[in-house]
């Protein structure tokens, strides 16, 4: 498989796409519920609540964290995670317009 040409498209599709990516996991999604949930939380409750060694829990904050969904804090030897609310609401209005044009443009049934 080729290299994706994300300069091809726009900077809307490319974020969309890096967030429907990360959301593609379970295990992420079902981090972001427990944080959602909990309102906060330290990596070692996730390791239980999810029963997923520590290694992969802490990949799948990696790349939640890359992409800006949560955020963390060092706290003596843990760390603490949180929803980063700023780009919450701006991936909650990206993908709210996203599937919104579907039904701004929707004139009858197409099918």
């Amino acid at each position: 498989m080729g290299i994706t040409k994300t300069d091809l498209f726009t900077e809307e599709q490319n974020a969309i796409a890096q967030m429907a990516k990360v959301l593609g996991h379970p295990a992420r999604v079902a981090i972001l519920q427990y944080l959602v949930k909990s309102n906060t939380c330290i990596n070692g409750d996730l390791v239980q609540e999810l029963g997923l060694a520590q290694a992969t829990v802490s990949q799948h904050l990696r790349e939640l964290k890359e992409v800006g969904f949560i955020q963390g804090t060092i706290e003596g030897v843990s760390v603490c995670y949180c929803i980063n609310s700023e780009k919450w609401a701006e991936f909650s209005q990206l993908f709210g317009e996203f599937f919104e044009h579907y039904f701004v443009a929707q004139k009858s049934n197409c099918c």
